[in-house]
């Protein structure tokens, strides 16, 4: 495991939303202060807002990607498409480890489990470490980026 997933595992395990797990783990690559990073993806966990639809990590991913391969030239049409591409080839990586980029289905929700769901974040105790995948996922992600973009 590298550095930067080590670190975005211990973001996760520390009480931070898989989003900001992995974005703060690469935030001082891109000279972000870590409360701006933490503040950015925050909106990103839980699948965005606890909807349980694309999973924070993969937002996170996404996140470096743009810092990555983003562009802020909106004429240029190339530059978009290089950077959606490489959005496709992360996605399929993602996939490729954890299954799916759609948080419900990495959680394994039943369609009623999914209905009782709130807002409100889970207390984050030992219980919800040992049942939730969330934290390997953060780490998958985290190591997929370094692979992707080195350290």
């Amino acid at each position: 495991m590298g550095e930067r997933a080590e670190r975005a595992y211990d973001n996760f395990k520390s009480g931070y939303n898989c989003a900001q797990a992995v974005f703060l783990a690469f935030c001082d690559k891109y000279s972000i202060d870590e409360e701006m990073a933490a503040k950015l993806a925050a909106s990103f966990g839980g699948g965005m807002g606890r909807m349980r639809e694309v999973c924070g990590a993969f937002s996170g991913m996404l996140l470096v990607n743009s810092l990555e391969t983003g562009t802020a030239d909106v004429s240029d049409r190339l530059a978009k498409a290089e950077n959606y591409e490489s959005v496709q080839r992360l996605a399929k990586r993602f996939k490729e480890e954890n299954s799916s980029i759609i948080c419900r289905e990495l959680l394994g929700l039943t369609q009623k489990q999914e209905s009782e769901e709130t807002a409100v974040p889970s207390e984050r105790t030992q219980a919800y470490y040992k049942k939730r995948p969330c934290a390997e996922i953060v780490k998958s992600a985290a190591e997929i980026l370094e692979e992707a973009f080195g350290e």
